[in-house]
């Protein structure tokens, strides 16, 4: 469908212009396709109890809901469009044959609707592991993205080989100048589970708009006032059922009593494949039956047990150290509200991490807790904090960080590096090595050298200079780290203490002020 491709073509847009460019400034359009989601818009505010302005833009789509039926899903989503193209795909490989009739329960995506409003009531963003805009932000961002560019790197070694050297500069150019990063430490994990949504259309047609999608069934209960009905000519319909065979989301339109206006995204292809012309669809202000809205049987006992099994889940995804003692690397970006705020406004996007200029944002793992997986941390083995860069600030489409100026920014602590004297060169071997004071950005420098004796194997004694870290003036931004010669494992690392955003991940608490409580309590 073209609105499909031109929706899919604006989402590369303004995801590809999510990168460093030479300038601090990229605008705020490159989130703005998230502001439009109503499940992100709904669980973010609930989650967080903050109201985000730019969200009022989901109003749009709730409006659009209500009075046209679903069609956010089958002329604007981008992840519905990959969906569709690559079932289109499988059908024409004759990987995937629709059945005559589809009569399997659409209840699952329901249920995960459920449990992720019962989370948000709890302060737990679940949201963005299955919506689909944050899903296919982070599969573009963390994989599909870094593998492209990976292939196109190997093939510049074939082009240079056979002599092509202008189109091989031509392409690394290209990459260097969209600054895309192929390292990241859950990108096969998250490349994995796209190309698993893929596969999965090979057995039904849009699986995870069917099954999976929690957005989808939110504007599936939205739907049910629209004003678009789908209407069959009695006198022309010759009963093949070549419409609700080929159906792309089970919403049964023949015969028409059957017909499911809350799974119907007005793709249209019903009409198309009408041989009569049949299919029409006609305004009608009347409401459908909740039973007719999907093929789901929404009873009070049905609804009452999921909800209890989320209610009892939930804590499931706390149970994590970090609740007691902050972890040791979780470094958060700049600008990062407080760890409870900052997880319950997160979507896991991935945008923060793909416009980092150094790759030093990477998705969190066991670091964060459960709760916390994809969410990004700054890991200063891979990247640091760019000094003069405030890029991830501006992305967040949820403000789980917060936008900053570059002044702003650099007053900001979000850990403390320290040095460790059995592994630095100065300390350990006596050699000569001042390269973590060299990189500090800081002014005056956070890192200052002192001459110490180290004692040789002959038995001599060794004069250098070596680091020490002045832990005031340090604002944890890891490019000592990034920088230390000792490859394995570096002499200087970066921990989150000291952490401007936290009252309680401090060196030395103030206990009488209250800052050691428990600050998810």
């Amino acid at each position: 469908m073209a609105s499909q491709a031109v929706f899919f073509g604006l989402f590369l847009y303004l995801f590809m212009g999510a990168h460093y460019t030479g300038q601090d400034y990229i605008g705020s359009t490159v989130q703005r396709f998230f502001h439009f989601d109503p499940l992100l818009a709904l669980v973010t505010v609930v989650a967080a109890r903050l109201v985000y302005a730019y969200f009022a833009f989901a109003l749009v789509t709730v409006v659009a809901t209500v009075l046209f039926g679903r069609i956010f899903c089958g002329w604007v989503c981008p992840l519905g469009a990959v969906h569709q193209a690559s079932s289109f795909l499988f059908k024409r490989t004759g990987f995937l044959k629709p059945p005559r009739e589809d009569k399997a329960s659409l209840a699952p995506k329901y249920y995960i609707l459920v449990a992720v409003l019962v989370g948000a009531l709890f302060g737990l963003d679940l949201a963005g592991y299955l919506d689909p805009l944050s899903f296919l932000t982070r599969s573009f961002a963390l994989a599909v993205l870094p593998s492209l560019a990976l292939a196109l790197s190997n093939l510049n070694g074939v082009l240079y080989g056979l002599g092509a050297t202008g189109l091989a500069r031509t392409i690394s150019q290209a990459l260097e100048n969209w600054t895309i990063h192929t390292t990241f430490l859950q990108g096969f994990s998250v490349g994995l589970l796209f190309l698993g949504a893929i596969a999965l259309n090979a057995r039904k047609e849009r699986f995870w708009c069917r099954y999976l999608c929690p957005t989808g069934a939110l504007l599936g209960l939205l739907s049910r006032w629209n004003l678009l009905k789908l209407r069959i000519d009695a006198e022309k319909c010759i009963k093949c059922g070549l419409c609700t065979q080929h159906c792309e989301t089970q919403a049964h339109p023949y015969p028409n009593d059957k017909w499911k206006s809350g799974e119907c995204v007005y793709c249209q292809n019903c009409a198309s494949i009408c041989p009569t012309a049949a299919i029409g669809f006609k305004l009608s202000a009347r409401p459908e039956k909740l039973t007719n809205v999907s093929n789901v049987d929404l009873t009070r006992r049905k609804l009452l047990l999921t909800t209890l099994t989320s209610l009892v889940a939930v804590p499931f995804f706390r149970l994590t150290p970090s609740r007691k003692r902050a972890s040791l690397k979780l470094i958060r970006p700049p600008g990062s509200l407080p760890e409870p705020k900052f997880l319950a406004k997160c979507v896991k996007c991935g945008q923060c991490m793909r416009a980092c200029p150094t790759g030093g944002l990477q998705p969190a793992l066991t670091e964060a807790g459960p709760e916390g997986i994809y969410t990004p941390m700054l890991v200063p083995k891979v990247g640091y904090c760019e000094y003069y860069c405030s890029l991830c600030t501006q992305v967040c489409p949820t403000g789980a960080i917060q936008k900053q100026t570059i002044e702003a920014k650099n007053k900001l602590k979000i850990g403390t590096a320290w040095v460790n004297k059995s592994r630095c060169i100065p300390y350990v071997l006596g050699k000569p090595c001042i390269v973590c004071e060299e990189h500090c950005p800081v002014s005056p420098k956070a890192i200052k050298l002192v001459e110490v004796e180290t004692k040789m194997p002959d038995g001599t004694v060794a004069v250098q200079k070596a680091p020490v870290i002045d832990i005031e003036l340090c604002t944890g931004c890891g490019i000592c780290e990034n920088k230390c010669p000792v490859m394995d494992d570096p002499a200087i690392f970066v921990t989150s203490v000291g952490e401007t955003r936290s009252e309680t991940n401090r060196l030395l608490l103030d206990i009488s002020s209250g800052a050691a409580e428990d600050p998810y309590k």
